[in-house]
């Protein structure tokens, strides 16, 4: 995934086995020779944190598989908490720990709404490492009773800029000024990358979300950049559409077999991911990754801390164990890849392990031991 355009992607994302398998694309430019993810003795180095909430959990979980998989992964553990500022340098630990390695796997970690709370840390990694394009991928699985079906949506969201820029302030007291930054070259790059991810995976259309008809400066650029580069593609037979994001939500919920691909700022594609999670049944099985030129980590695509889970053994690992999947890919571990996805979905289809979001009973270590015994 984070090769130079010269060497051309495998294929590296999840998917049943026996289903298509998506491929990342990720322009590093030619010149960049430190896009490597570390490998020593024959194993892998890869940054992990669980996060808050429900993460040691799932980190538990991811762990246990690996090693019933003969993973060749080795895990740098982090156990940074959004709950306390305390954990500031920490933090920094594990952003070097990501720049040494390249690669990484998390949970989600807390963001307080306190006015006195520090910077979102989710936010602040993405944007200090540069990882601009985030994935969610939003399909049916066989066995999870949904609402709808035949759903396969890919939400690439721009991740550094946006409503997530974090540039707020008071000029006078009950006065709240919050910037929303958008530029062509950073909308360009995500719009390439939908694109490129449309070509590579046999895809049909790209849907670009915004809401220019009211923010016409700042939305307007977003669309306005995102036609320019569709035009690029069109003798690859791509198709493109764009959609305000009222309407988008409406459409969603109504008719989802229309969605293929969808592009969109920061907060737009927050909103669409946890409504497609609504879409296929549960929050827990969506996989997802954030990806930049030089660096890549593999998170669940809807990013719910699960608080009220936390230590109740509760919490569905499906979406953090198809988010290591994509990351085996990325690393070409393939034969591991596709063991451990063969067993999460045979483990739901069969009915042997399901937990409570998926209409079952099953513990999170019940579920865990399921899927290995399908390994």
């Amino acid at each position: 995934m984070l090769r130079s355009l010269a060497r051309p992607l495998r294929p590296a994302l999840v998917s049943r086995a026996y289903s298509q398998v998506s491929t990342l694309p990720t322009p590093a430019p030619l010149e960049q020779t430190t896009i490597f993810p570390k490998k020593y003795g024959g194993k892998y180095t890869v940054t992990l944190i669980p996060g808050d909430g429900i993460g040691q959990e799932l980190a538990s979980s991811l762990k246990d598989v690996f090693k019933a998989a003969n993973v060749p992964v080795e895990f740098e553990q982090y156990d940074v908490s959004g709950l306390t500022s305390s954990d500031d340098a920490l933090f920094q630990e594990s952003l070097a720990s990501l720049r040494r390695n390249k690669v990484g796997i998390k949970g989600v970690m807390f963001t307080p709404t306190s006015m006195l709370g520090h910077k979102s840390f989710n936010v602040t990694m993405r944007k200090d490492l540069d990882m601009y394009a985030s994935l969610s991928l939003c399909k049916n699985v066989p066995g999870v009773p949904s609402r709808l079906s035949n759903v396969d949506i890919a939400i690439i969201r721009e991740n550094t800029e946006g409503e997530y820029s974090g540039l707020e302030h008071q000029p006078v007291p009950g006065v709240v000024e919050s910037l929303k930054i958008v530029t062509r070259t950073k909308t360009e790059r995500i719009a390439r990358f939908a694109f490129d991810f449309a070509v590579k995976n046999n895809r049909k259309k790209v849907t670009i979300v915004h809401k220019a008809n009211i923010m016409k400066l700042a939305d307007g650029l977003f669309l306005r950049t995102c036609r320019e580069v569709a035009k690029e593609y069109k003798h690859h037979g791509i198709e493109y559409n764009d959609m305000i994001v009222d309407n988008t939500a409406m459409q969603l919920v109504s008719r989802p077999q229309q969605f293929d691909v969808m592009v969109m700022p920061n907060l737009y594609g927050n909103i669409v991911s946890n409504v497609g999670a609504g879409l296929i049944g549960s929050p827990g099985i969506i996989p997802g990754c954030n990806i930049g030129r030089e660096y890549a980590i593999f998170e669940p695509g809807c990013r719910h801390v699960g608080l009220d889970l936390q230590d109740k053994n509760a919490a569905n690992p499906t979406a953090m164990l198809l988010s290591s999947v994509m990351m085996l890919r990325h690393l070409n571990l393939y034969e591991h890849a596709n063991r451990i996805s063969n067993a999460v979905y045979e483990t739901i289809q069969s009915g042997s392990a399901r937990t409570a979001d998926i209409g079952g009973k099953h513990t999170t270590k019940e579920f865990t031991a399921a899927v290995i015994n399908k390994l």
